[in-house]
């Protein structure tokens, strides 16, 4: 695992951005997993500034994101299919048509999995998968528990969770209880994973990941079997380990 440590949010934002417009650049159709949130804004902002350079194109990327709330309009601007185009693919020259959600509305979840993984599948897999890591330690929506689901599929939220994220809605009542995320499996298919972490929030979690035995009980733990992992993170976010 390559730890790589930072002063703040955007130099995060530099170190990954470079990341992935490096990757689009050495192939221009790769496939990019990608997140949401507030952590991943600045590396979707300094993406956004390279195109508008033009040093990257990315009209050649196929995208997959790696959850979607359930219940929730396609077009509320909390879901994340609004976040994704507000953030980056209404700035950058992508096509549309490769550009895929979970479809967090669908009345039969396991076939929106299945579907999905399919859709994956068929354009090779995953190239760079980014992600987030909750205060829990949860990756995707996988949140701690006893077992973990291999694939994409319906989760419902920790109450940690959905406290974490009813900053971004009017109150904490107003935030989906169940999303659709890709499994461990999923991610864990993907060349490369790119994790990313700010914030003292996140200090206990990125300690357990980098200190602490594989369980369950912390999801991101698990990054450890995966032979090409890169967490970027900043100094708050380091301080306990």
């Amino acid at each position: 695992m390559d730890i790589r440590i930072f002063k703040n949010e955007a130099e995060i934002g530099k170190a990954a951005g470079q990341l992935f417009c490096d990757a689009v650049k050495e192939n221009p159709s790769c496939v990019l997993g990608l997140a949401t949130g507030a952590t991943p804004v600045p590396t979707y902002n300094y993406m956004v500034e390279e195109y508008k350079a033009g040093n990257v194109s990315f009209k050649d990327i196929t995208t997959f994101n790696l959850d979607e709330y359930c219940d929730l309009p396609k077009e509320h601007k909390n879901s994340y299919y609004s976040f994704m185009f507000e953030n980056l693919f209404s700035k950058i020259d992508v096509n549309a048509d490769n550009v895929n959600f979970l479809d967090g509305n669908t009345d039969d979840p396991e076939a929106e999995s299945a579907r999905y993984a399919e859709a994956i599948a068929s354009k090779g897999g995953i190239d760079v998968q980014l992600l987030g890591i909750g205060r829990n330690g949860h990756i995707g929506f996988n949140e701690p528990d006893a077992e973990l689901e291999r694939f994409t599929h319906l989760v419902e939220l920790t109450p940690d969770t959905i406290e974490a994220n009813s900053r971004f809605f009017a109150s904490e009542a107003e935030v989906p209880k169940h999303a659709l995320t890709m499994g461990i499996h999923s991610v864990f298919k993907a060349r490369k994973i790119l994790l990313l972490a700010s914030g003292k929030n996140k200090a206990a979690a990125i300690n357990a990941l980098v200190k602490s035995n594989i369980t369950t009980a912390c999801p991101a733990t698990l990054l450890c079997l995966h032979p090409d992992v890169t967490v970027i993170c900043d100094e708050d976010a380091y301080s306990l380990v």
